[in-house]
């Protein structure tokens, strides 16, 4: 068989299993296989296409088919003139042919001509008849309607967020079929991605997005997002546009994104089931897999046009290797996110990186916290040990934790990279946490109420469980304080996650890679690493669980003697910081200096050095996050320019690409010098430099920053007077009397209060937002109320009448204080006891009516009753139900899930 004939015989395989029927010219039929037919040589004048394809007896396309090895750049305009030169008495779809294809079978590349700009983009797979019908069917091709999309508004939209989709779009309007966005850990990259999805299937109707993720945990967060996203049109995106969560290997034909991991997508292309656990895992430092790596294979029932784009989450580390496949089936634009771009990331976006927020212009954004760094060593981590022969020690089974003692009978030395691996040691252990414990006043001055929340890096799970139990007992803690959250745990991981997040226990997680990565909770303020980690890419991910910001009342609700979070600590037992593997270092490199200092030398020195302006730019940063309204207005008024921009001009004079950009522009080269370069940075340092040049303006600074310093006096104090002034004190009746008059200022402006206060009717309507908004504008002036201090004023005027608090504060608990104001409830209950009371009188009375699967499912949805006021149907997508089934399985529990859930919220809240 010639070599044109071999790739003709695998390409008619191709198209058969796409759903066309081969025939041959002069013997054909068009009204064979609905129409659906590709017809072989093709006779056009002299001229003999190699297939032509119709679509209802009608021609839409053609293929030129070449022996496998050919470069098929050449052979487009021969494909081309096939389809301008099909005669238009035979009725073609349109004139040309819109679809043209050239391939060698291993090889396929496709146009569509009604394209602005043309070009020839390569295909896994031939188009089935019913993928190109979709194509003609829309009202212009999805690259003409990406060039004409209306402006983009900034709104909500941070500077990062705005810019990210503007360079984007440009990328997307150009044909690129790959774009890569770098925005820093926290800066939002999911909510810019969101707003993203939204416009495309707005303005450029997108048929479908795939939201790919490489982990669970990063699919229900994105799901989160979506579910929370507010349209311009007023309303949440999963109102306007179905999004789908993977659970099965079905995909809903009404869906307008998708979200996965990439290994269940792969399994779907395989016709495989998912393992759970692989859903789970971190890619960052699996070895190779060493089993053989199947091939993905054309899968029929998953059409290649299935998504128009993919937006791939964390793509630094998870397409690659096999699942990389899954990306190169589909024909659809990619779309990565990452905060730490790898060299192999960069190469696999074709270089187009579209947008770059690193992480220090976040933290001079005010959208990150910088970070400082603090050192432990001890003799075991930096030298091993030698352990003599005849030295009594234990051995421990890996897997079972079984001990047994015995003497050695030969000297044993261990390195330090044998720690928590082949040799345990638990002082080592218990020797960094008691120094973390005793160094916590130095590294968060002020603060002696509570552990700040801390998160400690194990090397793995058995030495995560060795942390935990030394961990409480050097703190003197229960079980509550210290926590492990691993793939291991017996308690669900999400669960545990939440807890972390919300509630003030535990105060310290112990984790191997699960909270590694992606995992947002925003007051952490310390990172402890008790293992090492390969990977440059993976530390930076690690590193960055601890710069979210927080509000300092949402800070305060889990950290109560913590002010403000202006940055975070870092911790390192293991050297971790030492190596090159870091791709930044922390912006205040002077801790030991004073601000003034710091000041002065900028403001005199003619060129300070980076590490100078990194501090100031870092110190700036840190005042800046927690600046009265009235403070910032002075240093406007008194400064050149906005503190933001100041602190941008400081990092921006210390940038190396910066200064390689400046010096390109002013020497009018691509390549300057060394001396160019250091004589454009030495103009970006004076004009970073003169904003300082005042002396006014530098003893402002200097002022308000005191303002915000708290000294600690160690002395002794003595009491010279002892008397009351009742007239000065904030006491129960002031504190009822402000709530009482929060009510009536607000009872018919706020949505939930208006609720609760005018139409008792509508309670079953109240939503967690609604109540939260009603919390927010409690704590806020002029009130400067929170519930727990209006619930404990309550209690000294009434404590008859009061039975006692939550354990853990719940937001809806405001429902219950407004019901006693009212007069309502003869007593003030924690709202998650009056739903449970309620609950069991409900259940009471329909004992027989619930099987034990549905009474599990009552409980879950009593229990979301009671931390978010009511239950929505869309509800069942989040956790804990989605663990269960989510909505589709809620169906199949009860023959009336909306009756359930309208009766519940009738008879729970109302």
């Amino acid at each position: 068989m010639l070599p044109e004939e071999e790739s003709r015989a695998e390409i008619d395989k191709m198209l058969e299993s796409a759903g066309w029927e081969i025939q041959d010219y002069g013997d054909h039929n068009l009204g064979a296989n609905n129409g659906h037919v590709a017809i072989r040589e093709y006779q056009i004048g002299i001229d003999a296409a190699d297939y032509m394809l119709f679509l209802d007896r009608q021609a839409v396309g053609v293929i030129e088919a070449k022996p496998k090895g050919t470069t098929l750049s050449g052979v487009e305009e021969q494909s081309k003139r096939y389809a301008e030169s099909f005669p238009e008495r035979l009725n073609p779809v349109e004139s040309p042919l819109p679809f043209v294809y050239e391939s060698t079978s291993v090889e396929t590349y496709f146009r569509d001509l009604r394209d602005v700009e043309s070009r020839s983009r390569e295909l896994f797979w031939f188009h089935k008849p019913e993928e190109l019908r979709e194509l003609l069917n829309r009202e212009d091709t999805l690259r003409n309607q990406l060039r004409r999309l209306p402006k983009l508004e900034q709104g909500n939209l941070r500077d990062a967020q705005f810019e990210a989709i503007q360079e984007l779009e440009k990328s997307l309007a150009g044909g690129r079929p790959r774009s890569l966005i770098q925005m820093a850990t926290g800066s939002g990259k999911t909510y810019m991605a969101v707003e993203e999805c939204y416009r495309l299937i707005k303005h450029a109707n997108a048929k479908r997005i795939l939201f790919l993720v490489d982990r669970k945990n990063l699919g229900k967060n994105a799901d989160t997002e979506f579910q929370q996203f507010d349209t311009p049109a007023g309303r949440k995106f999963t109102e306007e546009y179905n999004v789908q969560r993977f659970q099965t290997g079905h995909i809903d034909p009404a869906s307008k994104v998708c979200i996965s991991t990439i290994q269940r997508m792969y399994s779907i292309l395989q016709g495989e089931e998912v393992e759970e656990e692989q859903g789970e895992r971190s890619q960052f430092e699996e070895e190779d897999d060493d089993e053989e790596q199947r091939e993905v294979e054309y899968n029929p029932d998953v059409p290649i046009t299935e998504f128009d784009f993919i937006i791939i989450d964390e793509c630094h580390r998870s397409i690659y290797n096999k699942w990389r496949q899954v990306l190169d089936y589909f024909d659809a634009f990619l779309i990565g996110l990452t905060a730490t771009p790898a060299k192999h990331t960069l190469g696999f976006f074709n270089q187009n990186l579209v947008t770059e927020y690193s992480q220090a212009r976040a933290v001079a954004d005010r959208v990150n916290v910088g970070y400082d760094v603090y050192s432990i060593r001890t003799r075991a981590t930096e030298e091993g040990d030698t352990l003599e022969a005849g030295y009594t020690v234990g051995k421990r089974d890996t897997l079972t934790r079984e001990e047994m003692w015995e003497q050695l009978d030969d000297t044993m030395e261990y390195r330090p990279t044998q720690l928590d691996r082949d040799v345990v040691k638990p002082d080592q252990i218990r020797t960094v946490m008691e120094s973390f414990r005793d160094n916590l006043t130095s590294m968060f001055p002020g603060r002696d109420q509570a552990v700040p929340k801390t998160l400690v890096f194990a090397k793995n799970d058995s030495h995560a469980d060795d942390i935990v139990r030394i961990s409480r007992e050097v703190f003197g803690k229960g079980n509550d304080f210290c926590k492990k959250i691993t793939y291991k745990s017996m308690a669900d991981p999400e669960n545990l996650i939440s807890e972390f997040r919300n509630s003030y226990n535990p105060r310290i997680a112990v984790s191997v890679d699960m909270i590694s990565t992606g995992t947002d909770i925003k007051p952490l303020e310390c990172l402890i690493f008790l293992r090492d980690v390969k990977s440059r890419t993976y530390f930076e991910q690690m590193k960055g669980r601890g710069t979210r910001t927080i509000d300092s009342n949402d800070l305060q609700q889990v950290t109560p003697d913590a002010e403000h979070k202006t940055r975070f600590v870092l911790v390192d037992a293991v050297g971790v910081t030492e190596t090159d593997k870091t791709d930044s270092e922390p912006l205040d490199r002077e801790p030991s200096a004073s601000f003034e200092d710091v000041l002065e030398e900028v403001s005199l020195n003619p060129d300070p050095d980076d590490d100078t302006l990194s501090t100031l730019a870092e110190r700036l940063s840190r005042m800046d996050k927690v600046l009265e309204d009235e403070q910032r207005r002075v240093l406007e008024q008194r400064g050149d320019a906005s503190l933001n921009t100041m602190i941008n001009d400081l990092l921006t004079a210390t940038n190396r690409d910066a200064q390689l950009e400046s010096a390109r522009e002013q020497f009018d080269t691509d390549d300057p010098s060394d001396e160019q370069i250091e004589e454009a940075r030495g103009e970006l340092v004076e004009q970073a430099k003169q904003h300082f040049d005042d002396s006014g303006f530098r003893e402002t600074l200097t002022e308000i920053k005191k303002q915000n310093i708290q000294y600690i006096d160690p002395t002794a104090d003595e009491v010279i007077e002892f008397e009351a002034e009742p007239e000065k004190s904030m006491n129960a009746e002031q504190t009822v009397d402000r709530f009482r008059e929060f009510i009536e200022d607000n009872k018919d402006e706020i949505a939930a209060l208006e609720i609760i206060y005018n139409q008792p009717h509508r309670r079953k309507e109240l939503t967690y937002e609604t109540i939260r908004e009603l919390a927010d504008t409690l704590t806020a002036p002029p009130y400067n109320l929170r519930t727990e201090e209006v619930w404990e004023a309550y209690e000294q005027l009434e404590s008859s009448r009061v039975a006692g608090k939550s354990e853990k504060q719940l937001l809806t608990d405001i429902i219950s204080i407004i019901r006693f104001e009212m007069g309502e409830s003869d007593q003030l209950e924690p709202f998650g006891q009056t739903v449970e009371e309620r609950f069991e009188a409900w259940l009471a009375d329909r004992s027989d009516s619930f099987s034990r699967h549905q009474l599990e499912w009552l409980d879950m949805m009593k229990d979301h009753i009671a931390t978010s006021a009511a239950m929505e149907k869309s509800d069942l997508q989040l956790e804990p139900f989605n663990q269960r089934g989510g909505l589709y399985r809620a169906h199949e529990v009860f023959d009336d899930v909306d009756s359930v859930i309208e009766e519940l919220n009738q008879e729970l809240v109302a």
